[in-house]
């Protein structure tokens, strides 16, 4: 698979015959026109909106909406505003559950029996508890209990609160009590971890700070997966090292399921099922490529050329999906500066290379554009401001990266995002809180 377009300009690529998506478009109202022309342009976010759901109304769909077939959701809305969707229930989750399934070093804990443990957004458990309730007839509960949230027989979520920097000993000890539960009811005592990494860590830091970092306050995982978002490097070391298991990553969205894995040594390899993706540089001359995904795995909402957002790096600088490397933030995070625009793993690549200390950051950038100065406020995982001579190092590093002279800013606490997530780039008309 080379990326190249067909003439219709669906990606080319194993398992994903042009045929195939032309058939399940066909009755597609937002699809009617590309049609007309023979050539589909690249779908928007605001495309997909825009009307909707009459502009992807067909009867096969009006009859699986009835018959509980399909199901209205939405979109996280991590960085961009939320988005309503159409799909199979459990959709994302027997995506994962596939992919856990298969994954050479996951493998094991999946037909091992293992369960799983979810860490993740606020966000992510709510829905988790909307969806019981609705199965059940009733309003969810302002406290969703431990029944409340889990998903299936097999999966539990955790989090209750926004900000897990604001954990208390109470929300810890209840979380870990619920994962020895996890663990006592596997002859082996083992469970499997999916969260984002950024609540892991925070996890660890409350547990040491609170006495509970012990194996029987909190027992070790079989296997560790971050699904949510972007990890910073310096947050990957960090859970490597305190459990001694392989952090693997898996990458997809609420819209099209998982398309890649990494494995243990942190090399990302596809898995498009029933998918072709497009690399598009998000600048010309710029190694950055945007994620454009052409999908029939939901047979409800087909994507053809989506944007999905994302941005992924190649090992050449090539638009060749096989060889992607890394991802690196989202599309509209882009930084723009005078060497061309520089994505939030670019950043971290500064960050991880010259402070391992570090752990969460965000860079507050003028808004008044390229050359105006930028301050990256972070925390560390001591609680401690770096040495002066590293900050220097670190701020040098990013005025070079950035083109802006930059300086650097040690916080107690960086508020997390209305979407239970943290934005690594803001400007003062966006920044969230206090910082002190």
């Amino acid at each position: 698979m080379d990326g190249t377009p067909t003439p219709t300009g669906i990606p080319h690529s194993e398992g994903l015959p042009v045929s195939d998506v032309i058939d399940c478009v066909r009755d597609i109202p937002v699809y009617r026109s590309a049609l007309d022309r023979g050539a589909f342009p690249v779908l928007e976010k605001p495309e997909i909106a825009r009307g909707f759901p009459d502009n992807w109304m067909t009867p096969r769909l009006a009859a699986a909406l009835e018959a509980g077939e399909a199901e209205y959701v939405w979109s996280t809305g991590t960085n961009h505003a939320r988005m309503q969707l159409i799909r199979p229930p459990y959709f994302l989750l027997r995506s994962y559950y596939r992919l856990w399934s298969e994954h050479p070093d996951l493998a094991k804990t999946w037909e091992g029996g293992c369960r799983r443990i979810s860490l993740t957004t606020v966000l992510a458990t709510e829905h988790v508890a909307r969806v019981n309730a609705r199965r059940k007839g009733t309003e969810p509960s302002a406290t969703p209990t431990q029944e409340d949230r889990r998903l299936d027989e097999r999966t539990l979520y955790l989090n209750t609160r926004l900000d897990p920097a604001q954990w208390d000993r109470a929300d810890v000890e209840r979380m870990l009590a619920e994962i020895r539960e996890v663990c006592a009811a596997h002859p082996d005592g083992a469970y499997h971890l999916d969260c984002s990494g950024y609540h892991l860590a925070h996890l660890v830091h409350r547990a040491s700070a609170f006495g509970l970092w012990t194996p029987e306050a909190f027992p070790r995982p079989a296997s560790i997966v971050t699904a949510y978002e972007y990890t910073p490097d310096n947050v990957r070391r960090y859970l490597a090292r305190r459990f001694g298991t392989p952090v693997i990553d898996l990458f997809g969205s609420t819209e099209l399921g998982y398309l890649y894995y990494s494995d243990r040594h942190g090399r990302y390899h596809p898995y498009l099922d029933r998918m072709g993706i497009e690399l598009v540089p998000v600048a010309p001359g710029s190694g950055i490529h945007s994620l454009i995904v052409t999908s029939i795995r939901n047979p409800y909402m087909p994507l053809v050329r989506y944007r999905s957002g994302d941005c992924v790096r190649t090992s050449d600088g090539s638009a060749d999906p096989a060889k992607v490397v890394a991802f690196c933030g989202r599309e509209k995070e882009l930084l723009e500066t005078p060497h061309g625009p520089v994505a939030q793993a670019d950043l971290d690549e500064r960050v991880a290379g010259t402070a391992p200390e570090v752990f969460l950051y965000r860079l507050e950038a003028d808004a008044a554009g390229p050359g105006s100065p930028a301050l990256l406020r972070y925390t560390t995982f001591d609680g401690r401001p770096l040495p002066a001579e590293r900050a220097t190092a670190l701020a040098a590093r990013l005025t070079a990266l950035t083109g802006r002279p930059c300086g650097t800013g040690h916080a107690t606490h960086l508020p997390i995002g209305a979407s239970g997530k943290y934005a690594w780039l803001a400007t003062a008309t966006d920044l969230p809180g206090d910082t002190a």
